[in-house]
């Protein structure tokens, strides 16, 4: 329960003078919305640049390996979004996503790099090539979701298979939203998730 406290009035203040402080109030609270507002559209404003000069440095390189595919960029939630999708012109090529994702890897760290060089700040941009983080993370909630199942049958934690950080991250929050815990164990590259039982 919390205490409610009222202030004392002073009856000798005029009414003008409640008045004028009560605008001061408003106006005051005006402005720091005003300010939320304007820092999250600087911060909106900049995720654009970050992937306006990601897409920049795509279309470049796409040009220079003289490789198909259109890019899309988007802000999903605190960082820029971009995408390597097909073109009216031909397929993306599959190599751009490599063994296990790790071309993809690659790329978007080079495209990290590039948009740091030209904004001396760092990125947290993810990349996408022909769909393949959505269809991965499609299927790490699966897999999580099984996992999940079968540690509350057994009662026993559970190992999943090496995966990057990215991957670990997918299987946190779908073992979160399953309502269990899980922790990360081991070292790069063999780094892994054990989703642990209800205490």
């Amino acid at each position: 329960m919390t205490d409610q406290h009222t202030p004392e009035v002073d009856e000798s203040v005029e009414p003008t003078a409640t008045a004028d402080a009560t605008s001061v109030e408003v106006g005051e609270s005006e402005a720091a919305e005003g300010d939320d507002t304007a820092s999250t559209s600087d911060a909106a404003t900049d995720l654009e640049h970050e992937g306006e000069i990601a897409a920049d440095f795509l279309e470049t390189l796409l040009d220079i390996a003289d490789l198909d595919g259109d890019i899309d960029v988007d802000i999903e939630g605190d960082r820029a979004s971009i995408s390597i999708v097909d073109s009216e012109d031909g397929r993306v090529p599959r190599r751009l996503v490599g063994a296990d994702g790790k071309v993809l890897e690659a790329l978007q760290e080079l495209t990290r790099l590039a948009v740091q060089a030209e904004t001396g700040e760092r990125t947290r941009l993810m990349l996408d090539v022909a769909g393949h983080r959505a269809d991965r993370r499609a299927a790490l909630v699966k897999e999580a979701e099984a996992v999940v199942e079968q540690v509350r049958a057994s009662g026993e934690k559970a190992p999943m298979d090496p995966m990057s950080a990215f991957e670990r991250k997918v299987v946190h929050d779908a073992v979160l939203a399953a309502g269990l815990s899980s922790e990360s164990e081991g070292v790069e590259p063999r780094r892994y998730v054990v989703v642990l039982p209800a205490s």
